[in-house]
């Protein structure tokens, strides 16, 4: 569960990205960029939270990661926000919830996908579509293996988890022998 902060910080965002109707996904990787520097180096890190460390300098910092990789004025606009209303240690919850934020007004369910094996393309496909039937939303899902399922796939969207993994029907047939019993 998000901050109430970090999600008045997202929807604040979101809601300036919606009305200039700028690209989401792209000012979320922008974000991202700025979240992967803070884990990367804890110089950033105790430049930005600092409070003896001026401004001006701090400032600075955002408008070079800006110019290195390009980020949108929006995106350095926040980040500079951040460091002066000194919530910029919150910047990785923040970047979640925006994420969370457009995708809920885009109609977009984020999906985790289990199976033992890469799928392919067009099961890749063929899952999200079902899925999105099922669930009645767009899916954007991510992807990993493990072999410890045996075979099928798990799949959680929300708190919802659905198993529909060999290990899983296994469990539950077990499960079902010792209460026949």
């Amino acid at each position: 569960m998000a901050s109430a902060s970090a999600s008045r910080y997202a929807r604040a965002f979101a809601d300036v990205a919606s009305e200039r109707k700028l690209d989401g996904s792209a000012l979320v990787d922008q974000l991202t960029t700025y979240v992967e520097a803070m884990r990367s180096s804890a110089e950033l890190r105790i430049i930005w939270e600092t409070p003896s460390v001026p401004l001006e300098q701090k400032v600075a910092v955002v408008d070079a990661i800006a110019q290195q990789y390009g980020a949108d004025r929006l995106v350095r606009n926040f980040v500079a926000v951040l460091i002066q209303n000194r919530r910029v240690g919150a910047l990785p919850e923040i970047a979640r919830e925006l994420e969370r934020e457009l995708n809920d007004r885009l109609g977009i369910v984020e999906a985790e996908v289990t199976t033992t094996r890469e799928l392919s393309s067009s099961e890749r496909q063929q899952l999200e579509a079902q899925l999105a039937r099922m669930i009645g939303k767009k899916i954007r899902a991510r992807y990993s293996q493990d072999a410890g399922i045996k075979g099928g796939a798990v799949i959680k969207v929300g708190s919802t988890i659905y198993d529909g993994s060999v290990k899983g029907r296994l469990q539950r047939l077990k499960e079902q022998l010792v209460s026949a019993e």
